[in-house]
């Protein structure tokens, strides 16, 4: 197993191991991108295990999922005790799952209404990858009207005083799993029973709120989407979910990108 590098603060503690061998040169220049809807979490997980393999082995590019998740508490390896002091049964009596997660960082919520990103990327550089994701999300916020900003010391992005958006990571022999979720217009009520990523006294926002209820999912999805192709430098190629989900199926030596 890789040694752990120090971690980082909010939701993000990553790991290190070997860069994966490239994909083609075309192929290189590449974002694949796939909105998925709404997927259970442990569905998401397998998902991202699949392409992370895939990935490992050089047989497809950088891949950005971009899906909801059915309500859920993840617990990262730094969750505390009393970050979710209610229990588990309390929470899932009100319809929210409880799972433990191998990303580093605190509790975090995730439902419908929220964007989630999960960007399987071969990179070499945890801290650099973590700042351009803010800058992506920091981005495509500013394409919806809302001034968002980062804050020293913390990972995430903040609109005002409120927090808006959590990033937290894994990377694996190079390859990350894992990734952001911005809260579009989900409930915020659920972040209110526990301490998010671990932070004492947050308070969380979402677009719709900052922006006065506006349905902006469809076009932060595309906003987001084009503006992390354009943070990484890559060129942004859409994935329907069957080609994706055939490509998660089939053995690693005969993915092709």
């Amino acid at each position: 197993m890789a040694a752990p590098l120090p971690s980082t603060t909010d939701c993000a503690v990553p790991e290190r191991g070997a860069t994966p061998p490239p994909v083609s040169e075309h192929a290189a220049r590449e974002l694949w991108v796939a909105v998925l809807g709404v997927l259970r979490y442990d569905e998401g997980i397998a998902l991202q295990k699949r392409l992370r393999a895939a990935r490992q082995a050089g047989s497809i590019p950088d891949t950005l999922l971009l899906l909801e998740h059915s309500p859920i508490y993840t617990r990262g390896r730094r969750t505390r005790a009393g970050d979710l002091p209610m229990g588990d049964d309390w929470y899932r009596s009100r319809g929210i799952d409880v799972a433990d997660t191998d990303r580093g960082g605190g509790v975090t919520y995730h439902g419908p209404g929220q964007i989630v990103g999960y960007p399987i990327m071969a990179i070499d550089d945890v801290m650099r990858y973590i700042r351009t994701i803010e800058a992506a999300l920091l981005a495509a916020l500013a394409d919806e009207g809302v001034a968002a900003e980062v804050r020293r010391g913390l990972t995430g992005v903040w609109a005002g005083e409120r927090k808006i958006g959590s990033i937290g990571v894994h990377v694996s022999r190079g390859v990350t799993t894992h990734g952001f979720a911005i809260n579009v217009g989900n409930d915020l009520a659920p972040f209110e029973w526990i301490v998010p990523c671990g932070i004492d006294g947050v308070r969380m926002t979402s677009i719709s709120q900052e922006t006065g209820g506006i349905d902006a999912m469809a076009t932060f999805r595309n906003s987001v989407a084009s503006r992390f192709a354009e943070a990484f430098g890559l060129r942004q190629r859409l994935i329907p979910p069957e080609q994706l989900d055939r490509v998660a199926a089939a053995p690693v030596e005969s993915v092709t990108a």
